[in-house]
């Protein structure tokens, strides 16, 4: 079959391509070639690759050259697209020059508040000086100069923003300071409003205007940024006060051991063994051992009470007083001033004692109240800072 095949095509193949011969004549000489159907299919065959070869370069430049051409649109759509960009962008330039120019007296008052609350916060900052840990507080709270080639509204906008970080420092450590100390006297039972002063003219602008529209005309700023200033200074102040009686009122141990013996309230009482008031604190330890002022005062008395034994007591004024029983020295006398930590006398067992210890009480407007909450509150204030 396949036979038969290859046969017919081979005929077709010569019908299309017989053996032809050509005579050529050349200088009085004759010359035959025989032109097979192989050599022509050949010839055939060359002339097709030639010819789709120009075929397919033809169509390559028409494509390419076509492709330039969408490219050359494409590059002027875009160029158009950028000078139109361009064109907006200096409009609104121009734009912006124009306003800046119209609204410069706006930029001058600008400029002109945020002096003005530098001024302010100058104030502010001087009433914070000497405040433990305020320095650093306020000083984390700026941020770096601007940079050099800012413009000047970028300048203005770091400024007050450098303000606004200053004040909210500033808010932010006198107001936990003072609530800290304020938990304090609430600790010890006491009243903090009765420290600070509340209400009274405090000096300096910043308290003495109760209202903030008052404080905000002195120091010709904004309301709220007066409201501030005053919230700050306000809360600086009763830290300051609140600080200054902490120093005042007794809350030190009075010896170095922290133990105690006997609490403050109802007790057995060690002699009769019935249910008796305890109006101190006992602190245990060995004779001699070393009796200290727990609040600066002065010692309003020394000498011997019927069931203390050997006594001193100091007035710390305000209504404060502390006593100090059983002791077997008297290392002070009547009209003596005292500091924090000053010896008083030493620790031993006179009075109605059954061994060496003391006897420490706390009084206030001539009331036994309990010293361990004077305690507790002196050791929130070390902690606290």
């Amino acid at each position: 079959m396949a036979i038969a095949h290859f046969h017919r095509l081979r005929k077709t193949l010569e019908g299309l391509f017989p053996e032809r011969h050509l005579y050529v004549r050349s200088g009085g000489e004759m010359r035959g070639y025989v032109l097979s159907t192989g050599k022509q299919m050949a010839c055939a065959a060359g002339v097709g690759a030639a010819a789709l070869w120009m075929g397919v370069c033809t169509a390559a430049m028409l494509v390419n050259t076509v492709a330039v051409s969408n490219t050359d649109q494409v590059v002027l759509k875009q160029k158009a697209y950028y000078e139109r960009l361009n064109a907006d962008r200096q409009a609104r330039l121009n734009s912006a020059v124009a306003q800046l120019s119209a609204t410069s007296g706006s930029l001058d008052d600008l400029a002109m508040s945020v002096e003005k609350r530098h001024a302010a916060l100058a104030l502010l900052v001087s009433d914070f000086k000497g405040a433990p840990g305020a320095a650093q507080a306020l000083a984390l709270a700026v941020s770096k100069p601007a940079i050099g080639d800012a413009s000047p509204v970028e300048r203005i906008q770091a400024t007050r923003m450098d303000q606004e970080r200053l004040i909210d420092a500033a808010e932010g450590f006198a107001k936990s300071r003072a609530e800290r100390l304020r938990l304090a006297m609430r600790m010890a039972g006491l009243d903090a409003g009765s420290f600070t002063g509340r209400g009274a003219s405090l000096g300096g602008p910043l308290i003495e205007a109760k209202d903030p529209r008052a404080l905000a005309a002195v120091l010709d700023v904004d309301e709220e940024f007066a409201a501030r200033i005053h919230r700050a200074a306000s809360d600086m102040s009763d830290m300051r006060s609140l600080g200054a009686a902490a120093q005042r009122l007794p809350f030190n141990r009075p010896t170095a051991n922290p133990a105690l013996s006997s609490s403050y309230g109802v007790r057995f009482d060690p002699f009769t063994h019935r249910p008796a008031f305890h109006s101190g604190l006992d602190f245990p330890g060995a004779f001699y051992t070393p009796i200290m002022a727990t609040a600066p005062g002065v010692i309003s008395f020394t000498g011997v009470r019927s069931g203390y034994g050997n006594t001193v007591e100091i007035d710390h004024g305000g209504g404060f007083k502390t006593r100090y029983a059983h002791l077997q020295g008297i290392a002070v006398r009547v009209g003596q001033r005292v500091v924090i930590g000053q010896r008083v006398g030493a620790m031993g067992s006179t009075g109605r004692s059954t061994g060496p210890h003391l006897h420490y009480e706390v009084w206030v407007n001539g009331r036994a109240q309990n010293p361990n909450r004077f305690l507790k509150a002196g050791e929130y204030v070390q902690q606290a800072g």
